[in-house]
């Protein structure tokens, strides 16, 4: 039974979803770092809010670990390249606390403009100040939005209802998306340049850090006025407290701040600017939302294999995890003997290519892909897997390339993995049977069908007579056991290959005497 820890207060209703669907689920909230390292190493997912850090140490305590699941978009606690490294999948709700975060943004933009927080301290101070706050109106101005995904497009659905003139800055955003949702794509400086209301609504990302500099903010329309409920360190808070103080910037209204929680700010002593404690997510409604969506997601991937808004993974559905899973198999299985049959070399890995071809090209390849991958660099690098395995083949400069066959040849699945290296290129082919099982049908273009066994050896030989003979005497000399034998050659005379399926190991002492035989050119010994 897989287990779960919640180390961040989740909803009664999230626990249960664990438990109802056979996943042991352990709430231990306020664990220190020591205490979460100490039991980390019992669970296979691992459930957060805010509050708990996952850290490289946090994450190295324990292998066993599978799935972190954020109850909430970012994930700014979570070492996401450690955990990407290691093969744990980081999984965040994006939709869940959507409209809640979307909500305040606009909540914010009419205090700022109508300076309500001030308004009311003044009023409940028995103060009657009314032409003190002269407020400014949002209809027919101009909003800004700097991002424009899932939350910057519900900002924009509102303030298209007040009649507002939405621009966006965001790099993905298609001109297609931008019509959909009534704005208008513009880079950053016009942006800034036209804008009478900014709103952020981008991730923290090393492109994203301090994007509203004190360059951009000097490029910000005079008498502008800002808000953020992204992440505060997309704007550099010193350089926004001397605009406000110079009047460039007619005021800010921020939830979030570079280093929270924010107890000093130079933005704190300044009439103009409202402040909130991060309550973007903080509704009754995104809290539950968010708790239930990491529950549902975190036991599909650890029941099913399914994958929802990973951050460092493909996505899988849940009604696409049993139909890939043979898929997946089939092209780990292809990927684990290219990589064994090319760990023996003295070059690197220059590139590998997989060709879909049949039912297969019409699936999600990703995750196959990243499957394959993980076959062909595990024999050479140890614990790789899915998750870091597109990550491994990139740092290492390793090309990558999907073909997509359209035709239809003699099978109805087939999957063909090449691996080059600088001596050269090795392709590996297989298909699915009747209940897809995986079977292997060629390697380096010579037909050769046989079923995967979990011990195997190779042999390349020359094609004479007297090589299976003396082959099949050596083995049975040394005890060795053939399982399956399965031959192919790529013309009489030729070169020849020899797939034996055995009961166990291969012994590096019959390895070494199979080498040594007439007509051999080269073994290898496998292991599925």
């Amino acid at each position: 039974m897989p287990r779960v820890l919640i180390s961040d207060k989740l909803s009664p209703a999230a626990v249960a979803i664990f438990r109802e669907r056979g996943i042991e689920a352990d709430v231990k909230t306020g664990l220190s770092p020591a205490e979460l390292r100490a039991i980390i190493g019992e669970y296979d997912g691992l459930a957060v809010r805010s509050a708990t850090k996952v850290t490289r140490e946090v994450l190295e305590a324990t292998p066993r670990l599978k799935v972190v699941g954020r109850a909430g978009i970012g994930v700014d606690n979570v070492d996401v390249t450690s955990a990407t490294a290691r093969g744990v999948v980081v999984m965040n709700t994006p939709f869940g606390n959507a409209i809640t975060t979307a909500e305040h943004a606009i909540a914010m933009m009419f205090a700022l403009a109508r300076q309500l927080p001030e308004a009311s301290a003044s009023t409940k101070a028995g103060k009657w100040e009314k032409n003190r706050f002269m407020g400014v109106e949002l209809f027919a101005k101009t909003l800004g939005l700097i991002g424009c995904g899932n939350i910057g497009g519900i900002v924009a659905d509102r303030a298209n209802g007040l009649k507002m003139k939405v621009i966006a800055f965001d790099p993905f955003l298609s001109e297609k998306r931008a019509v959909e949702i009534g704005v208008e794509k513009v880079e950053l400086s016009e942006l800034l340049a036209r804008a009478d209301f900014i709103t952020l609504h981008a991730p923290m990302t090393e492109q994203t850090r301090n994007i509203l500099s004190r360059e951009n903010i000097a490029r910000m329309k005079k008498g502008a006025r800002l808000i953020n409920c992204a992440r505060g360190g997309l704007v550099d808070e010193v350089a926004l407290a001397e605009a406000l103080q110079s009047g460039h910037v007619a005021g800010a209204a921020l939830d979030v701040f570079e280093v929270e929680p924010a107890t000093d700010s130079p933005l704190f002593g300044l009439e103009n600017v409202v402040c909130t404690p991060h309550l973007g997510a903080a509704t009754n409604e995104a809290q539950e939302n968010v708790a239930l969506q990491v529950a549902e997601q975190m036991s599909d991937f650890l029941l099913t294999g399914a994958v929802s808004n990973a951050i460092n993974m493909p996505s899988v559905t849940a009604e696409e995890a049993p139909r890939l899973k043979p898929y997946m198999e089939l092209a780990r299985l292809l990927g684990s003997m290219a990589g064994q049959l090319t760990a023996g070399q003295d070059d690197a890995i220059k590139a590998i290519s997989i060709e879909y071809e049949g039912h297969a090209a019409e699936l999600n390849r990703r995750p196959l892909t990243a499957a394959a991958l993980a076959g062909v660099l595990t024999p050479q690098m140890g614990a790789v897997n899915m998750v870091n395995a597109p990550v491994l083949a990139k740092e290492r400069g390793i090309d990558v390339a999907e073909t997509i066959l359209e035709r239809r040849g003699e099978y109805q699945t087939l999957l063909t993995i090449t691996v080059t290296t600088n001596q050269g290129q090795r392709s590996i082919a297989g298909t699915l049977l009747a209940e897809n099982k995986p079977r292997l049908v060629a390697i380096k273009g010579i037909a050769v069908e046989a079923d995967f066994a979990p011990h195997m050896l190779y042999v390349t030989n020359q094609d004479k007579p007297g090589f299976i003979g003396r082959f099949g005497t050596a083995l049975a000399e040394a005890g060795i056991n053939i399982g399956t034998l399965h031959l192919g050659r790529a013309a009489p005379g030729g070169d020849a290959i020899c797939l034996v399926g055995l009961d166990g190991p291969m012994p590096e002492a019959v390895l070494a005497e199979v080498r040594r035989l007439p007509l051999v050119v080269h073994a290898t010994p496998l292991s599925f």
